[in-house]
């Protein structure tokens, strides 16, 4: 969420990032609607107060009034005081009236993009930050995507998914599944060697910690609720590692804060057709190692590009092709200031698939959950990242298909000690 005075003090370069965001004329004018909501929020507060101000030292006066006989003197100023009473409840209501319709409009709002994100409409727009340079592997006529290979070597089961629980939802078994573990314990790994704490959080969160990290209000309805217990399922582990530090104010020396998480991830993505969505290319339920980083403001674009080195290490490790893209200000995400994707090149669809992203939210996430770090006499908005390393379903599908041949599917070197196996034949 966007500091009040940010938007006071930079109204024009707010204005432009909404613009950059595709923002139409008509809506660019809940800047100044939350800016005039501010300036009454202030005169309520100022007025409330001074009521009290006066409520208390006429109370004060009561006191002596009476004790020096002068009762009728006292009576009238027990009626002012009364009258004050009914004003500070007045006032006292128009207040949280008005701040609640100010907090309202202000989780509308989304972060403004940093200077370097490009302006376009959606994902056709983004732009390539960073190109494969080598030539693709060449699989020949017979290649098969990654559902038939799954079926022919038995590797998950997309239609035990759907007896299970539904579309979506895929069941992995035998050495699917050893893979799959073996991808999560190398991330994991990998993680740890680069200075990441391990947590292991909750997989349901409450409407706080949702709200905290932007995916409350829901506004592309893809949380998964659990209405009794009032209750989300976690759309990735961002949002339960990030509100470790909620409402936590840190030593500048404790920056930065490394962590990262395994969890299952839940997400209701919009239902389409077509080989694009097949397979493990979108699916509602899939694994994921997240990492996360709370930094200084000052170094929080130099920690960004560390965490890109991170995630191109490990799909340098695992062999696989892949480019990094900038988003535009159409693709960008309501919270991020700043966010890269990164696609490996599915040989057999011979397509693009995302399988990361790393963005740096600066301060729109710690000013919701009210993360701050001292800075001297006063503390300060630190500044939060986050990135997938990796993304489980796409990365499992690029690997099956790329590394397919007449013998069998070639496991990567860097996994090989994970698995136990070479081959999957």
């Amino acid at each position: 969420m966007l500091e009040v005075p940010f938007m006071r003090a930079q109204r024009e370069r707010v204005i432009a990032g909404l613009k950059t965001r595709n923002w139409k004329e008509g809506d660019l004018g809940v800047v100044d609607q939350i800016i005039a909501l501010d300036d009454d929020r202030k005169a309520l507060k100022t007025a409330l107060d001074q009521a009290n101000a006066d409520s208390n030292n006429l109370s004060k006066e009561i006191g002596g009034l009476y004790k020096s006989g002068r009762g009728a003197e006292a009576e009238e100023l027990k009626a002012q005081v009364g009258e004050l009473k009914e004003e500070v409840k007045r006032l006292q209501e128009q207040l949280n009236d008005t701040q609640d319709r100010l907090n309202e409009l202000l989780l509308t709002v989304p972060n403004v993009p940093h200077d370097s994100v490009p302006a376009g409409a959606g994902e056709n727009d983004n732009e390539v930050y960073r190109d494969w340079p080598a030539a693709f592997p060449s699989l020949g006529p017979d290649a098969l995507p990654h559902w038939e290979l799954a079926r022919k070597y038995d590797l998950f089961d997309l239609e035990l998914g759907v007896k299970i629980t539904g579309a979506g939802f895929p069941l992995y078994r035998g050495k699917g599944a050893r893979l799959q573990r073996a991808l999560i314990n190398f991330f994991l790994d990998e993680a740890q060697r680069a200075g990441y704490e391990e947590i292991l959080p909750p997989l349901l969160v409450n409407e706080d910690t949702a709200r905290a990290t932007g995916q409350l209000p829901d506004k592309e309805g893809q949380m998964y609720y659990v209405e009794r217990d009032n209750l989300y399922l976690i759309p990735t582990a961002e949002v339960p590692v990030t509100n470790v530090y909620r409402d936590v104010i840190l030593e500048e020396s404790d920056l930065p804060v490394k962590m990262t998480g395994y969890t299952p991830c839940f997400r209701r993505e919009a239902g389409s057709y077509g080989s694009h969505v097949r397979g493990l290319n979108r699916v509602h339920q899939f694994d994921k190692v997240e990492i996360v980083r709370l930094e200084h403001p000052d170094r929080s674009y130099e920690a960004l590009q560390e965490m890109l080195a991170h995630v191109g290490g490990l799909l340098d490790k695992l062999e696989l092709p892949y480019r990094i893209l900038r988003l535009c200000g159409g693709d960008l995400g309501f919270t991020s200031a700043l966010t890269f994707d990164f696609e490996v090149f599915s040989a057999a669809q011979e397509r693009w698939l995302e399988v990361s992203s790393v963005s740096n939210f600066e301060t729109f996430q710690s000013n919701r959950m009210r993360l701050r770090f001292r800075d001297g006499k006063n503390t300060r908005l630190a500044h939060t990242l986050n990135g997938s390393a990796l993304a489980l379903a796409r990365i499992v599908a690029a690997l099956l298909e790329n590394n397919q041949s007449p013998e069998g599917i070639r496991i990567p070197k860097v996994l090989q000690g994970y698995t136990g196996f070479d081959l999957i034949s």
